[in-house]
C-alpha cells in the first residue's frame, strides 16, 4: 500500500507541476511586447521561464 500511496503522491507533484508550467506560460503569453520587454523578456524565453517555475523554483 506504501507504493501506492507514493505512486498516487507523485502523479500529484507532477501534476501540479504541469499545471503551474501551463499556468505560467498563459499568463506570460497574454502580456505585450511591451511588459514583456518591461520584464526583460523576449517570446522566445516564455517557455524556458514558465519551466524554470514549474520545475527548477
Amino acid at each position: 500500500m506504501d507504493r501506492v500511496n507514493a505512486l498516487v503522491a507523485e502523479y500529484r507533484a507532477k501534476a501540479a507541476r504541469r499545471k503551474i508550467y501551463r499556468n505560467t506560460l498563459r499568463e506570460l503569453s497574454a502580456l505585450s511586447d511591451r511588459e514583456l520587454q518591461d520584464l526583460g523578456l523576449n517570446q522566445s524565453e516564455l517557455r524556458r521561464v514558465a519551466y524554470q517555475a514549474a520545475y527548477e523554483g
